[in-house]
């Protein structure tokens, strides 16, 4: 049975205590499966225009001037204590930006605060300028930085005392407890779309998380997705690994529930009726996707509480009873 997800606020008008309570709390008693948490520690005020997921490049938060963000741990700690059954995603961690031994510390926390509900989505990251304010590793080393630090968030969680020689981390007979609740580890989703991204998680990943409105990269139908998982299966069978363990999970960004056009003057899938949602869904999900995250983001709580609402009621049944 597919999973269905959101965003909680981390920035805007409902980042805050009341609001985001209450809006993770409605998730859980809507059924939502899983609530999600994004990540930024800084927004620099010259960013270049190479977002990865708009037409033009910009990023979105340049339009407004607004640059408050939640710090992404810190939430993620905050939901775990007002909840008590969903899942909580990171979406995802730029690996590069914090040091590997407090993420696996950190992580590894509120998994057992949780009672085991942390899902790792992990990136690497695409704001050169936040990198440079971070004093961090090189931008240019990111993919490299971000393959190491994973896999020392995963020797940190499954040895008792661990040893790691890499070539941005060295240490000996370390131990981080206490482990998490989930054996042998968190999940860990690998988000992006590049072909670099999809090798990392072939190799690395327990799932693989893209996002459907990359311009380089659609997948705005089943059929554009169906091509991008096939090298992602290719990429496993030449790692030695059985495509069928890595778990799908998709984020739609430009789920809406007024019907969208393509440029070719079609219907944009995953916009409609309640009816066209719920067909392209379970399309998706006979494409092998288990959880699919959606942007039911608004800036009024109302709203937001009503498109929630919307789909928990008419779309969520019509999905679960066909499958």
């Amino acid at each position: 049975m597919i999973q269905f997800g959101l965003s909680a606020p981390f920035r805007g008008p409902l980042a805050n205590p009341a609001d985001c309570r209450t809006l993770a709390r409605a998730a859980e008693d809507l059924g939502f499966d899983v609530l999600t948490v994004a990540d930024h520690i800084v927004v620099p005020q010259q960013i270049g225009a190479n977002y990865p997921y708009s037409e033009t490049g910009e990023f979105a938060w340049t339009a407004d001037g607004s640059t408050d963000c939640m710090e992404q741990f810190t939430l993620l700690a905050w939901l775990a204590a007002v909840t008590t059954r969903i899942r909580l995603l990171t979406s995802v961690i730029v690996v590069p930006h914090r040091n590997p031994l407090f993420m696996a510390k950190s992580l590894a926390t509120t998994d057992k605060l949780s009672g085991g509900r942390v899902t790792v989505g992990c990136g690497a990251g695409w704001m050169r300028e936040e990198f440079e304010a971070l004093n961090i590793e090189p931008f240019d080393q990111r993919g490299r930085v971000t393959d190491e630090y994973i896999r020392v968030m995963l020797a940190l969680w499954t040895q008792g005392r661990a040893d790691f020689d890499g070539e941005f981390v060295s240490f000996e007979g370390v131990a981080c407890d206490p482990k998490p609740v989930q054996y042998p580890h968190p999940p860990i989703w690998i988000g992006g779309e590049s072909l670099l991204a999809i090798r990392r998680a072939a190799s690395l990943g327990n799932g693989w998380y893209p996002f459907g409105s990359n311009p380089k990269f659609r997948m705005d139908t089943v059929e554009t997705y169906v091509a991008r998982r096939d090298v992602l299966f290719a990429e496993a069978e030449r790692a030695g690994r059985d495509p069928a363990t890595i778990d799908l999970a998709y984020n739609c960004a430009f789920y809406d529930e007024a019907a969208r056009t393509k440029a070719d003057g079609g219907r944009l899938n995953f916009t409609g009726t309640a009816e066209q949602r719920a067909e392209d869904i379970l399309a998706l999900g006979a494409a092998g996707v288990s959880t699919m995250i959606l942007n039911l983001t608004s800036h009024d709580l109302d709203k937001m509480l009503d498109r929630m609402h919307h789909f928990a009621e008419d779309v969520m049944p019509l999905v679960r009873s066909a499958g």
